[in-house]
């Protein structure tokens, strides 16, 4: 009886360990905390609660997830004691909130606070995913139209040029070594290609060295660095001020803000954060230290919050102002990049173009002087 006892219970422990990896989109995690803020503030008790929001799931790994919350609540354990086992799927900025909101009794008014920092970070997600969505459509036209002439329709006129023996033009000798290259190599390439980049990536997750100057590099490049700014920026500022109106110190939730972003420069600054006002120093100071990251007006105005003893509100003014920056600049982005985009696919298309035109005049001109 006590051996099936213990292999019950290492068999339960596999599993919560198995969908502790369980990944919940941002839709499913705000229709939770949404979902048990009203039925908290309706005056449900926090057991039968979940055990509604369990009823109305359809989605296994959530299910799985949601029977085990509610068994350990059902234990007397805590909600965020019980959610800290899925930091994967919840994350500790949510976790945390939730447990100052237990031990202070303003639940309801906290899970709403992580409700609308989960549909802020989706709607920053979306302006930037449909932002690069245009761009990457003409470039793999551009792309296809230039694989098409060079793969397909050039080799056709080849051996026309090649029976004639005319001296053919420059741009032409480019395209003709450039479209065997192709025909011969091009296949063998896009393998190498992919095999590069799948390697890259995993070494971008295997090796932080590596991967910090990635990010240092994308944070200096015209256009994308511009946005990874904003984007952390917004996104430092808002977690911070919702944390901080949540009632954690800021020693505690600099740790979490570091966690909140894929970013490491950010990632390091923010620890480093944490070490200076763990040694009472003001954040607005160290800040001034990196202006590539963090622009004057940021230091300015968390500055400003810290000596009027308001920085909740300056972060959240800060984070407003930068998701408002970031809905502008993509929605001019794709016409920004529009014309550029079209000039580059003009020149390739073009360049293509002249060099089959060029030596076809030119035998046609050739022919009717003999």
């Amino acid at each position: 009886m006590e051996k099936n006892k213990k292999i019950k219970k290492k068999s339960l422990v596999d599993l919560v360990k198995g969908i502790s990896f369980t990944r919940l989109s941002i839709k499913d995690q705000t229709f939770f905390v949404k979902r048990l803020s009203f039925l908290i503030k309706a005056g449900i008790p926090m057991r039968e609660s979940l055990v509604m929001i369990r009823e109305q799931t359809r989605k296994k790994g959530y299910a799985l997830i949601l029977d085990t919350v509610i068994d350990n609540v059902s234990n007397g354990q805590n909600l965020s004691t019980s959610l800290a086992r899925f930091k994967n799927t919840f994350g500790e900025f949510a976790i945390n909130i939730i447990g100052f909101g237990e031990q202070s009794g303003i639940l309801s008014e906290n899970l709403e606070y992580i409700a609308d920092e989960l549909k802020k970070r989706q709607a920053l997600r979306k302006k930037i995913i449909s932002a690069s969505v245009y761009p990457i459509i003409v470039t793999i036209a551009t792309i296809g139209i230039v694989a098409f002439l060079m793969v397909f329709l050039f080799p056709k006129i080849l051996p026309i040029f090649a029976s004639l023996h005319y001296d053919l033009p420059l741009s032409t000798r480019i395209v003709i070594a450039l479209s065997n290259f192709i025909t011969h190599w091009g296949l063998i390439t896009l393998v190498f290609l992919i095999v590069f980049l799948v390697a890259f990536i995993i070494t971008l997750k295997k090796n932080k060295r590596v991967a910090f100057q990635f990010d240092r590099v994308l944070l200096k490049l015209p256009i994308v660095g511009k946005i990874i700014q904003d984007y952390n920026v917004a996104n430092f500022t808002r977690t911070m001020g919702l944390l901080l109106r949540g009632g954690i110190t800021m020693g505690e939730a600099l740790p979490i803000s570091a966690k909140t972003t894929a970013n490491l420069l950010y990632q390091k600054e923010f620890k480093a954060l944490a070490q200076v006002v763990n040694r009472g120093q003001k954040i607005s100071t160290h800040l001034a230290k990196s202006r590539d990251l963090f622009p004057d007006i940021v230091v300015q105005i968390i500055s400003v919050g810290e000596h009027s003893g308001n920085l909740s509100n300056s972060l959240m003014y800060l984070s407003e102002m930068y998701e408002a920056e970031i809905d502008d600049f993509t929605k001019n982005l794709s016409s920004m990049v529009e014309p550029i985009l079209m000039i580059i696919m003009g020149i390739l298309v073009g360049f293509i173009a002249v060099s089959i035109i060029t030596p076809i005049y030119g035998i046609t001109q050739h022919l009717n002087v003999k």
